[in-house]
């Protein structure tokens, strides 16, 4: 009787362990979980370090300063591909990044989603001075992230809207930040970015989302850049939503605002179609 009562207690508490686990799993994909992590040295150029050698000199990369992050991932094991999130001027604003963690764990995704400003004590950029360290955050996040042994190092991409888009466009034009780095992102997308910050030649497949009607970062900008774009590197896919403005995937503008004198609107039939446009982007990105 006592044996028979054992085996049931171990069965019992294996099938309480399963189910744990499963709740466990699932809160990954609710809620995000707070990590910290450094964005990435600033390395010498070459030139700057010819300058050493010559001068005798030794030149060291001085450390990124600690910012935070919310970690989501899908249930199971892995390793998954990643994606790193960049938030817009107006900082990490949590509509939009439980609508991505959701959408990103339900199509087999890690998510890491940068805030830049908080350990900076920034509240806000969107007078226009936008901070140019973001870039070595963004390869400070792909560090962190590709060392996690449910991700998959080889499938990280990089994605941001507004100024989050900038700069990830930035950090994924060939021959800039990107060449100092050791560890590369596999592909990037951008919603709604100021595309004459870039000359549209990416190190990586990238997919530009942007509204017709954007009077803050305009697609014409975007169709300049594509026309202009020396056809070096990877391939560039540029999506014009007709009758969508900035900020057109953002649900919580549900009945438009004006912010910084630019109409910010969302767009049910744009941020809908963008959103399965990127999910067939980077399954193709990722190789399926």
């Amino acid at each position: 009787m006592a044996c028979k009562l054992l085996v049931l207690l171990r069965k019992l508490a294996w099938l309480a362990c399963l189910g744990i686990a499963g709740y466990l799993n699932a809160a990954h994909a609710d809620a995000g979980q707070l990590v910290q992590f450094n964005s990435a040295a600033v390395k010498p150029t070459p030139f700057q370090e010819r300058n050493a050698q010559q001068n005798r000199k030794v030149l060291k990369s001085a450390p990124g300063p600690l910012l935070n992050g919310y970690l989501t991932r899908p249930p199971g094991e892995g390793p998954f591909p990643a994606v790193v999130v960049l938030h817009g001027c107006t900082g990490l604003l949590p509509d939009v990044k439980k609508t991505w963690s959701e959408r990103l764990s339900s199509w087999g995704y890690v998510a890491l989603f940068v805030d830049s400003f908080s350990t900076r004590g920034i509240h806000e950029t969107c007078d226009g001075n936008l901070l140019a360290d973001r870039v070595y955050d963004a390869y400070g996040a792909l560090e962190f992230v590709s060392n996690l042994s449910f991700v998959d190092p080889r499938r990280v991409a990089l994605a941001g809207s507004s100024a989050g888009g900038t700069t990830t466009l930035e950090a994924v034009q060939l021959g800039g930040a990107e060449q100092l780095m050791e560890r590369k992102f596999k592909a990037a997308v951008a919603y709604y970015p100021n595309c004459s910050a870039a000359n549209g030649d990416m190190a990586v497949p990238t997919l530009i989302l942007i509204g017709e009607l954007d009077d803050w970062t305009p697609a014409g900008k975007c169709r300049e850049m594509m026309a202009e774009r020396s056809g070096k590197g990877s391939v560039v896919q540029l999506d014009v939503f007709k009758g969508a403005r900035h900020a057109f995937a953002s649900a919580g503008l549900k009945a438009g605002a004006e912010e910084y004198g630019h109409r910010v609107e969302y767009n049910a039939a744009a941020a809908d179609q963008a959103a399965s446009d990127v999910r067939v982007f980077l399954k193709e990105a990722f190789g399926g």
